[in-house]
């Protein structure tokens, strides 16, 4: 006989609770409400979803793939520690992909893309205003996939999704510096970008393209000398 499946709770299709664990924990981990370091206990989480553990398993199986999890000597399990120490080839992939997907963007943008584009340009515009670093950092890595996405190279976009997937947590220390107290030239930047896009002006998208990244890795790069060290409570 087959083992007994129970079917999912209402309004939630079969297998979708994998899916649901992942993208909340996720997030968690990536805005950093669940701190590097800290504690997965597969009970505990099943309670809170009030699931089995097998989706649970199936949801961390799919973080540990990602890096954001990892499971110890002693099978505990825990959110990823950030490398602040191997940061330098992370900032540097960053700061290439900014530059050629803006670039790629002026290059090969069709009419629908700036659409897009200035969408996301104008809800980041209003997360700013709001002082919500978590909608900022959302709508942020919205408006530059969207540039890449106008750039027609399928591989850059991925990875540049995957670097700005994995530069959340840092992004999040990154506003955090500020005290909520938000500059409005990151608004006027990202306007900046959209002008040079639209105008096909390719070799100032990639200049601006530069010049953004380049000022979020000095800023990130400053609070890690402060005292020697990072001085933000997670």
């Amino acid at each position: 006989m087959a083992d007994s499946v129970s079917p999912p709770p209402p309004g939630r299709k079969r297998g979708s609770g994998v899916k649901m664990v992942y993208d909340l924990l996720r997030d968690e981990i990536l805005d950093l409400k669940l701190a590097p370091g800290s504690p997965i206990d597969e009970v505990q989480l099943a309670e809170r979803f009030q699931m089995s553990r097998t989706p649970i398993r199936e949801a961390l199986v799919r973080l540990a793939g990602e890096g954001l999890i990892e499971t110890l000597p002693n099978r505990s399990t825990m959110v990823s520690n950030i490398d602040f120490l191997n940061l330098g080839p992370f900032f540097d992939a960053l700061v290439l992909m900014y530059r050629v997907t803006t670039r790629l963007a002026a290059q090969n943008h069709r009419p629908g893309d700036l659409a897009a584009i200035r969408l996301h340009h104008e809800e980041y515009a209003a997360a700013v205003a709001a002082r919500d670093a978590l909608a900022m950092i959302a709508t942020n890595a919205a408006f530059h996939a969207a540039i890449a996405e106008a750039g027609r190279n399928p591989y850059f976009t991925s990875l540049f999704r995957r670097l700005l997937d994995e530069g959340r947590r840092i992004l999040r220390l990154y506003y955090q510096s500020y005290d909520e107290q938000f500059p409005q030239r990151f608004v006027e930047e990202h306007a900046e970008l959209v002008a040079a896009i639209e105008a096909r002006d390719v070799e100032r998208a990639d200049r601006l393209g530069k010049a953004h990244a380049e000022q979020i890795v000095a800023q990130v790069q400053r609070l890690f000398s402060r005292n020697g060290g990072l001085d933000i409570e997670l």
